[in-house]
């Protein structure tokens, strides 16, 4: 299968979604890591970010909007749909709407617009960068259980040591990956939202087909 992770900025997709990336790619998968923004000092983070990837497995583009500056207008609507209708994903995972940063907001917004331009074929998922922090009213459909790549995922998340990540990773992911964990019965496991009505995948049986 061809999944795309499509996240606002560096250690986005790693941080909410790093051990599912993991274990797509180590099942034989193509994982594409989309950034939305390079963030602040471009140069290094996106660096990062192709270290992180490396390290998952996947494959990282950018796609050049500014950290802090996200537009949602008709030209990046159409930018977007651009982008996913060449990599024609049979999976997409994106950031939660409702969420208290503006990039990670527009970035739904944009992935959203190019789903439905799509048809609405793809399974569209929707990740957690920092539940009860950023992320607000996030309330999972499926579970993956990461503990066989947790160290994997740690690894690719502490590669970006432009934002000290090290440093409040397990105030907060660490939190999340230990709640969801005890939510759905594994050690440690990331949580998502599948969109009602997009294509009928599940995530759990895809952990059982990547173990």
């Amino acid at each position: 299968m061809k999944v795309v992770i499509v996240g606002a900025h560096p250690d986005d997709p790693e941080t909410a979604c790093g051990g599912t990336i993991a274990l797509l790619a180590q099942a034989g998968h193509e994982v594409v890591v989309a950034y939305l923004t390079s963030g602040e000092a471009a140069e290094v983070r996106t660096q990062e970010a192709l270290r992180a990837c490396e390290i998952l497995g996947a494959r990282a583009v950018f796609l050049n909007q500014i950290d802090g500056q996200s537009e949602v207008n008709n030209a990046r609507y159409e930018e977007m749909s651009c982008f996913l209708f060449q990599e024609k994903p049979d999976i997409l995972f994106t950031h939660w709407s409702i969420d208290s940063h503006r990039d990670h907001r527009n970035c739904s917004s944009l992935v959203y617009d190019a789903w439905m331009r799509l048809g609405r074929q793809v399974a569209l998922f929707y990740f957690e960068p920092m539940t009860g922090q950023q992320s607000q009213n996030f309330a999972p459909s499926d579970y993956v259980d990461v503990t066989p790549v947790l160290e994997r995922k740690h690894e690719a998340c502490f590669v970006h040591e432009s934002q000290h990540v090290r440093d409040w990773y397990e105030q907060v992911h660490g939190r999340m990956e230990v709640f969801r964990g005890m939510e759905s019965g594994y050690k440690f496991a990331e949580a998502f939202v599948r969109h009602i009505q997009s294509a009928d995948v599940s995530l759990t049986i895809l952990r059982e087909n990547c173990a």
